[in-house]
């Protein structure tokens, strides 16, 4: 069996276009806003990850299965069933910061390392701006530049 190919690359697809193009009017402006705080947290200039990730900054990863890639430190996706937000999903010592900042958040689900925000006017945009930068600071810290 050969090595599996990964999909999830920096394109160069621009990010406004992709964003212009998004088919829900209200979840297309949701993307500006959730861009716009992506980049006042990590002040980096987003890329497209794959067909659909706006992603920011990018690191090196190593599986203990041996398995490497490169991924975006930080991203989201406007996708139709909800705004998903890729943070960083295990927190380390400062799980229980994010655990804090989630119970203020508003309505929201989580997955792994995906926080799913059906609208953001349910959310509380401050606390998600920590929860990001959060985030920013434990990929920092964890894959240091």
């Amino acid at each position: 069996m050969g090595k599996a190919e990964i999909t999830t690359k920096a394109t160069e697809i621009r990010v406004a276009d992709f964003i212009a193009a998004v088919p829900d009017a209200r979840r297309r402006d949701e993307a500006a806003i959730v861009d716009a705080i992506h980049r006042r947290v990590t002040g980096v200039a987003p890329k497209m990850w794959g067909p659909s990730i706006i992603g920011y900054g990018s690191y090196d990863y190593v599986y203990d299965s041996g398995h490497s890639g490169t991924m975006c430190r930080a991203g989201f996706s406007p996708r139709k069933a909800a705004m998903t937000l890729y943070l960083m999903g295990h927190y380390g010592p400062r799980q229980g910061e994010a655990d804090a900042l989630l119970a203020e958040l508003g309505k929201h689900k989580t997955g792994k390392a995906c926080l799913y925000v059906h609208k953001l006017a349910d959310v509380d945009l401050a606390i998600l701006e920590r929860l990001i930068a959060l985030s920013w600071d434990v990929m920092n810290e964890t894959y240091p530049a």
